[in-house]
């Protein structure tokens, strides 16, 4: 089975891409392809940009890494309550390609911040939009706390509870 996972964030110290990347590695026997948005370069979209351009070369090529997976996990970071420009931006562009961006295929969504509210927010809007853009959602979970939760140095989730969720998660895809 062929994961592939991304924190839905262009940060080079994304906590997010961290919290996908640990939940996807725990699928037993599952290859893992962690994706780093910045290798996707578009530019902002605009209906008029999009009729003299066409579809960006950069959206295209997010579909096509997008359509080697078997499953998903993605973490969603969140900026004032909302999706992260860059990515909304990608995904925009994406979704005029194809509207079912991930193709009817499972997906786990995460979400995490600093902070107590474990990006609640922006997970609720990617959750509830989850069928509109062919996500078989099996499950989503929010980490609240990161750095409380999350050893940087092992590259864990500390909190066994949390482990716990992410793990039945996982199990729903696996």
């Amino acid at each position: 089975m062929k994961i592939i996972a991304f924190g839905a964030s262009t940060s080079s110290t994304s906590i997010n891409k961290a919290l996908a990347n640990y939940t996807a590695n725990l699928i037993e026997g599952a290859e893992v392809i962690v994706l780093d948005l910045n290798k996707y370069d578009v530019p902002m979209f605009s209906e008029d940009l999009e009729k003299e351009i066409g579809h960006a070369a950069g959206a295209k090529e997010f579909l096509d890494d997008l359509a080697t997976a078997d499953a998903f996990v993605i973490s969603y970071a969140e900026h004032n309550g909302h999706y992260p420009a860059a990515y909304k931006n990608l995904f925009d562009w994406a979704s005029r390609i194809e509207r079912k961006v991930f193709n009817d295929k499972p997906a786990i969504y995460l979400a995490t911040s600093p902070g107590p509210g474990g990006a609640q927010s922006v997970l609720s809007a990617a959750t509830a939009s989850a069928p509109h853009f062919g996500a078989d959602l099996k499950a989503s979970v929010s980490v609240p706390s990161f750095y409380d939760n999350f050893n940087s140095e092992s590259g864990e989730i500390t909190n066994q509870q949390i482990r716990d969720e992410l793990k039945q998660a996982t199990n729903l895809i696996a």
